[in-house]
């Protein structure tokens, strides 16, 4: 039996699990006030904090840090790297605490997790991060050599439902190609492809279907106009494509169950938004198909949103199951998710990547 201890920092949040094999034992979410992180300037400056948390979770729990095999982390902002299951290096460790990537709480997830996991004489891990690229080549073209198409999406919970799907078809994952809609606060759609995803889009950066928070694609030419009708500063734009707008900006709320109620109270507007939301999302989906050669195994929905909404589900179902199966697995178990990309290497069926390797 392999015992894992699995560490998933977010923004107001930190999300800790153990696992024994792929049984899950134990699972808290420990929240953290605006008040508790105030005195942090910089993300890695909470890094104290966060393990003072985690170290309380498991004295609560009965556990010592000697007691895991290993520990994961959630995968934070690195270079752009292959999917898989990563041991946490020096480079990795250097980049992260420098922020070279960019800022995020999931930064710390693997700093965190490698200084518990010296501690307990074991290796730490991240797995599947957001900036996992396995693109073709020909979807990276945008149109104009000064902009190119970046692999940034929910990778983690993706590749997790793709594996999951993948086994209900009596498949491997490198055996199938699927298409998997993340649906929450971003949405992600990727063309998985024989266990690579070769084309998605940028979900973090305003690319693909709105969603309860974002703008998602907009037409181009208005937003320029925008730009420079000094009506907004930079700061406002970008909240407007991302903060801002889908639901919040249509109806006033990114919460998926009051627009569904709207809706189904009988407000023809909730109604025609939501619709259109789910109309986009269909048609992304047609894309990633296009991108498939329209060779599809599957279909999944995953994420908040198919957990939240039955018409948002029954909407997209209703456009894009003649391309194949639809599949709905509602939420996304990221601490799963990192479990077993850990166990997978612990059982020797898959080999654990070096990030310095793959990056150099």
């Amino acid at each position: 039996m392999y015992r894992i201890l699995v560490i998933n920092p977010g923004s107001t949040s930190t999300k800790l699990a153990i696992f024994e094999d792929d049984k899950e034992v134990l699972r808290d979410t420990i929240r953290h006030s605006a008040e508790e992180l105030a005195p942090f300037e910089k993300i890695t400056d909470q890094y104290e904090f966060r393990k003072n948390v985690i170290m309380e979770f498991l004295k609560k729990a009965g556990y010592e840090i000697k007691d895991f095999d290993a520990i994961v982390g959630r995968g934070g902002l690195v270079r752009p790297i292959p999917s898989g299951t990563y041991e946490v290096d020096d480079l990795m460790l250097s980049e992260l605490r420098e922020g070279k990537y960019g800022e995020h709480a999931s930064n710390l997830g693997a700093l965190i997790a490698n200084e518990l996991a010296k501690e307990a004489g074991v290796k730490a891990y991240i797995v599947d991060p957001v900036v996992v690229d396995e693109m073709m080549s020909i979807a990276k073209y945008s149109g104009h050599p000064d902009f190119t198409r970046k692999s940034i999406f929910h990778a983690l919970n993706q590749k997790a439902m793709a594996r999951k799907v993948a086994k209900e078809l009596g498949k491997g994952y490198d055996q199938v190609n699927v298409i998997v809609a993340h649906m929450g606060g971003g949405i992600s759609i990727g063309a998985h492809r024989r266990g690579k995803v070769v084309d998605v889009n940028n979900a973090l950066d305003g690319d693909g279907p709105f969603t309860p928070e974002r703008s998602g694609t907009l037409p181009m030419t208005q937003l320029i106009d925008l730009c420079y009708s000094g009506k907004y500063t930079l700061d406002e734009v970008k909240k407007l494509i991302k903060g801002k707008g889908g639901l919040v900006a249509y109806l006033g709320t990114n919460n998926a169950l009051e627009v569904q109620k709207k809706a189904e109270s009988g407000d023809e507007y909730a109604t025609l938004v939501y619709k259109s939301l789910a109309h986009q999302v269909g048609k992304w989906i047609g894309k990633m198909a296009a991108a498939l050669d329209f060779d599809v195994d599957a279909i999944v929905l995953t994420g908040g949103l198919a957990y939240d909404s039955e018409n948002l589900v029954k909407w997209i179902k209703e456009m894009v199951s003649f391309i194949a199966p639809v599949y709905v697995y509602p939420g996304g178990d990221e601490e799963r998710a990192l479990a077993e990309g850990v166990l997978r290497v612990l059982r020797g069926e898959e080999k654990a990547k070096r990030y310095s390797e793959v990056v150099s």
